[in-house]
């Protein structure tokens, strides 16, 4: 060992102190606080006055502050330490801002942190495996953080990314006595030169089909995560949970999407602060924000922005957490046929914009308004504004900050805000559509999920419908199915099929890296993917996804072999389509015919619970699945899970005395 580990030059540092005079004046204490307080209320205000605070503020009603903050910042915005992504990095100012502008009204904030990992760096690792997981984890500890702090009078979260913003709507949901708000993290900026964050993620699979240079790899992706905090400049998940936070009420009007580190993104900050002082006066609760309508508004801007599928496993969940209405994939299909696609951003297009640009351009209030005409949404919810989402529109309608923003976005971008969020006929002729279909079929009884908005328009017969038909090439881990794409075994016309993908084989691992390496590949279009794992919010392309019964609950698509014959048919413009085992080479079979095979078939050999699964997340998929499975958000249903352990119990009791 070396032996400066106990060796010092400095004599000094061998003299720490022993004891120290505390905190200067008292604490404001009376003698009903004394006498009828709980000890922990009372030792709360010792701890609060040796951190620091001032004792005099001490009766202040107190608000905590929880973020996904991760990483560690120098004042000059350096990094001391790395975080797992920009999206957590920055939210330190967020909170600060926060906390500043709640003192100065009198209110005590308290901070604490969960944060998160991220899914760009897991993808095509086992880390993967714990990704959804997460996402139920740090709901329970935010909760825990928000009952452990019993004298709380209000919460504010803080969060930007794909699995810890969702966390964090799932912990707010389920204050339902509070007063609580959704600070949006926002986005970060794309290059002046360079590619986004969806397609940088490519680089691997593109120089190993010789598409780019190792040059080329290695500048860009130095320089696509243009600014040091924020989601990812793409409508993926992260970006999706914001829409939805804001739609359902619990984030400010036109907070979305902000720039992280911009002023206007600090702002956002301090004017939640205020307005979770005027909740707290008010007495208004998540209880009376979070309703069946409100759920209802997210899921019509969900369709209106063309977000990603994920939100059809975060959605619900919250809904739960929230005490309303899960809603249905027919309730999904019902808004998707109704409500049209008319904002225009990376990565379902027309135009791939970022979606700082979709803020400038008026975010999700500036949709709101496009679709008013049509009367589908419920502008009678209450905000966290304190006023109802109708007088939100009407105060944003005629706003200086409105009209600036969009001078802004023409000034520097060249771009005018009514290409990317457009008025309905405009989108209509632009040949926009709804964004989300489910497929069924014999391969998925129970359903599947497709952006079928973002199938490339080439391989779209002109009634909008995809079509493909032929054998499939059968995969039991994605990493199998990947090195398949790297060596060149996948050409046009495939059919892939990854099974075993599922929460109880992986723990439903995202497959960005498979469709994002379909996308970028010139004969990537040309392929379908079929899957009961799920997609990135950036993934395009004739990918199914979620299709379930997953393989390892004895769903058909665990029983499908190399060579099957498997028929897809996708209509885009009605929002139906199937996917069904149709036989061999040798037997042409009907739907009917070939769900009869399917079920009198054993699952497929090779397809397990991956070897590396961990025993964490095996658990997770064990309680999500007696609690409804992916259908109902891959949620916790507590009543549910005990029912199943007494019965168990009884059972394994019964057996062994039979034994």
């Amino acid at each position: 060992m070396d032996n400066n580990l106990f060796c010092n030059k400095n004599l000094e540092i061998f003299k720490p102190r022993t004891k120290a005079r505390g905190p200067k004046g008292s604490l404001p204490l009376d003698h009903d606080l004394l006498r009828y307080s709980p000890s922990g209320d009372l030792f709360g205000m010792t701890m609060d006055a040796g951190i620091g605070w001032d004792p005099a503020c001490l009766r202040d009603a107190e608000v905590l502050i929880l973020s996904n903050l991760g990483g560690m910042r120098a004042p000059d915005g350096r990094p001391i330490a790395l975080t797992y992504h920009t999206g957590n990095f920055e939210l330190g100012l967020q909170v600060e801002e926060a906390a500043k502008t709640f003192k100065q009204e009198h209110l005590t904030p308290f901070a604490a942190y969960v944060t998160d990992p991220c899914d760009g760096r897991s993808q095509g690792t086992h880390a993967m495996f714990d990704s959804l997981p997460y996402r139920n984890d740090s709901a329970m500890v935010l909760r825990r953080l928000i009952r452990s702090l019993p004298t709380a009078k209000a919460v504010m979260g803080i969060a930007t990314c794909d699995k810890g913003l969702p966390g964090m709507m799932m912990a707010l949901a389920s204050c339902h006595g509070l007063p609580v708000i959704l600070v949006p993290g926002g986005t970060t900026l794309p290059p002046v030169e360079g590619e986004d964050t969806g397609k940088v993620q490519t680089i691997g699979a593109r120089y190993a089909n010789d598409e780019i240079s190792l040059e080329y790899a290695a500048t860009v992706g130095c320089r696509a995560c243009a600014s040091a905090g924020g989601g990812c400049h793409f409508l993926g998940t992260a970006g999706t949970s914001q829409v939805v936070a804001e739609a359902l009420g619990l984030a400010l009007t036109h907070s979305a999407l902000a720039p992280s580190g911009e002023k206007i993104w600090l702002k956002v900050a301090r004017d939640s602060a205020l307005a979770l002082k005027t909740l707290l006066l008010k007495g208004i609760t998540v209880k009376d924000i979070l309703s069946d309508k409100a759920i209802e508004n997210a899921m019509i801007m969900h369709a209106a922005f063309g977000g990603s599928t994920n939100l059809l496993l975060h959605l619900p969940a919250i809904a739960y957490a929230a005490g309303c209405k899960i809603p249905t994939v027919d309730d999904w299909n019902h808004i998707n046929l109704e409500v049209p696609r008319i904002v225009s951003v990376n990565p379902n297009g027309p135009v791939a914009h970022p979606t700082v640009r979709a803020f400038l351009a008026g975010g999700v209030p500036e949709a709101m308004l496009k679709l008013r005409r049509l009367n589908i949404l419920h502008e009678d919810v209450m905000t966290v504004t304190g006023m109802t989402l109708g007088e939100n529109l009407d105060c944003f309608e005629d706003s200086l900050r409105r009209r600036e923003l969009k001078s802004h976005l023409k000034a520097s971008d060249g771009v005018d805000a009514d290409d990317v969020i457009m008025d309905i006929s405009k989108a209509k002729a632009l040949g926009l559509t709804s964004t989300i279909t489910f497929p069924k079929g014999n391969i998925a009884p129970e359903g599947s999920v497709i952006k079928s908005t973002a199938i490339d328009k080439s391989v779209i017969d002109s009634s909008g419908v995809y079509r493909a038909k032929g054998p499939i090439k059968v995969f039991v881990s994605e990493e199998d199915a990947i090195a398949a794409i790297k060596d060149g075994k996948i050409v046009k016309g495939d059919i892939m099929c990854v099974i075993g993908g599922g929460p109880l084989g992986t723990g439903m691992e995202e497959t960005y890296q498979l469709t994002s390496a379909l996308k970028y590949l010139p004969f990537g279009k040309y392929v379908t993917l079929l899957t009961d794992a799920r997609f990135s919010g950036v993934s395009t392309g004739a990918c199914i996804g979620h299709i379930a019964p997953e393989a390892l609950a004895g769903g058909p698509i665990g029983k499908l072999r190399d060579g099957d014959i498997v028929e897809v048919v996708i209509d885009t413009a009605n929002l139906s389509g199937t996917i069904n085992f149709v036989g061999t080479k040798d037997t042409v079979l009907t739907p009917e015919e070939g769900a009869r095979v399917l079920k009198n078939r054993p699952v497929h050999p090779k397809v397990n619970p991956h070897p590396d699964l961990p025993e964490d997340t095996a658990l997770w998929a064990a309680l999500q699945s007696v609690s409804g499975g992916t259908a109902r958000g891959c949620v916790y249903d507590v009543k549910r899970i005990l029912k199943v352990l007494k019965l168990g119990q009884e059972a394994l009791v019964k057996i062994e005395a039979e034994n």
